[in-house]
């Protein structure tokens, strides 16, 4: 009975913890003591629900406990800074919203607080301060409701390092006194790139393991699309919102496809599409509805999260991969190169255009590349070059070239798999599509 009690709360909390740490953070402006107190509603419930039952509304049992903690927190701290008179405003007409039942009689109005508050949270957690694995870690424990133990077995490091990293991130948040705001105006635009990048970076990561045993962890792909689309939700009209989730509800969809049964890569070309999730596809290219209708409702430019969803959904849109619409994807990504410019934009676009014109145009747009230090260490450079010169029957520079790939690779599959094209440069190139996984180009 207890297991099943024990089940049942760490349910509720996964769901609603980013609710209640939100819902507390506006109250006492810290988010270190916001989620110290909305753990302790937690252990509360872990404490009396098995003696006492689950309540009707749980998750509102939990968010009311919490709040009256935030209470307790203010009136202490209040009575430790000597602020009675500035604070009593405040504390009354906090303490006549902590009643019992107050979650149950939330009305529409009080819903959009609840929804702005998760917004801070989320720009809060994403913070620029931040390095990108401490955000990372912040936003998957505070609105993944991931313990510390999981993400440092999602993030593949030792639990120690991630609970350091937790609190590093806390702590400078704090002492940057970064306010528990929704930002507005020109900074919206700016803290919402570091939004976008921590979700991205959660499902990139689930997407392709950078290192270990296993090619993909869909747990994390999972989280990501959650964040994804509860920030959707939150904020419909802002375009690159949608076109973050249509890239990844479109990538997503070729999970099942993506492995063999003894969890090897399979190459985007060759690919089972029957195993495609196609309500995932659907959702996808809805979000990319959604995104062009906000661009056009506020004259705005495709973005390039907006962009990427459309080279997603070329692939999408073709039953077969020789029915891919090549030279559209290669425009598209001249477009993300004027948008949002980086060297592994181009060499997306280089396999476009050895698909769209020929082993020859691709290796034209790839050799600038070659040269440039930032791609010193990147696998999928020498993996592209080796395809290129394997298609122009240069088996032996292609073999070197893809054995320097599987040699810089750090994920064990990928070795794999870029040693074995390696082994098998006897046989002829294939014309239908490029020999790389489906995780170099979306």
């Amino acid at each position: 009975m207890t297991g099943a009690v024990h089940e049942r709360i760490s349910a509720v909390w996964r769901l609603e913890s980013a609710r209640i740490v939100a819902a507390v953070a506006r109250r006492v402006q810290d988010l270190g003591v916001a989620e110290e107190l909305a753990q302790d509603a937690l252990v509360a419930a872990l404490e009396r629900w098995p003696g006492e039952g689950v309540p009707d509304n749980p998750a509102a049992w939990l968010m009311t406990t919490a709040c009256n903690r935030a209470l307790d927190h203010l009136r202490h701290r209040q009575m430790a800074q000597a602020r009675h008179e500035e604070l009593a405003h405040d504390l009354d007409a906090q303490e006549a919203l902590f009643v019992p039942d107050f979650v149950d009689a939330l009305d529409a109005a009080r819903q959009d607080e609840i929804g702005d508050d998760l917004l801070r949270l989320v720009f809060t957690a994403c913070h620029p301060v931040l390095s990108p694995d401490a955000r990372v870690a912040l936003t998957l424990k505070l609105l993944g409701g991931l313990s510390t133990d999981e993400i440092a077995r999602a993030c593949l490091a030792p639990e120690p390092t991630i609970a350091q990293r937790i609190v590093r991130a806390k702590r400078q948040l704090a002492e940057a006194r970064v306010p528990f705001e929704l930002p507005r105006g020109a900074v919206l635009g700016e803290r919402l790139a570091s939004v976008l990048e921590v979700v991205y970076l959660i499902f990139n990561e689930g997407y392709t393991a950078t290192r270990g045993e296993d090619w993909m962890r869909p747990a994390l792909c999972d989280e990501a699309l959650r964040l994804g689309r509860m920030l959707a939700e939150l904020a419909p009209e802002l375009p690159e919102v949608h076109g973050l989730v249509a890239l990844m509800e479109i990538q997503a969809s070729r999970t099942a496809a993506r492995t063999d049964a003894e969890g090897n890569p399979v190459l985007l070309t060759e690919q089972n599409r029957a195993r495609w999730d196609h309500l995932l596809i659907r959702r996808g290219l809805a979000a990319l509805e959604r995104a062009q209708r906000a661009c056009r409702a506020h004259g705005l430019a495709r973005g390039s999260y907006q962009l990427q969803g459309e080279i997603a959904a070329c692939h999408a849109r073709a039953a077969r991969a020789e029915d891919t619409d090549w030279p559209h994807m290669a425009a598209l990504y001249a477009e993300l190169m004027r948008v949002a410019p980086s060297p592994v934009v181009e060499l997306n676009r280089a396999v476009a255009v050895c698909m769209a014109e020929g082993p020859q145009a691709g290796l034209e747009v790839l050799a600038p590349l070659l040269a440039n230090p930032a791609l010193k260490r990147y696998h999928w450079l020498p993996a592209v070059e080796g395809d290129f010169l394997r298609r122009l029957g240069q088996k032996k520079a292609a073999q070197e070239a893809l054995l320097r790939a599987a040699n810089l690779a750090s994920n064990a599959r990928e070795q794999a798999l870029l040693r074995q094209k390696a082994a098998d440069l006897g046989g002829e190139p294939s014309a239908d599509g490029a020999d790389l996984p489906d995780n170099l180009a979306p």
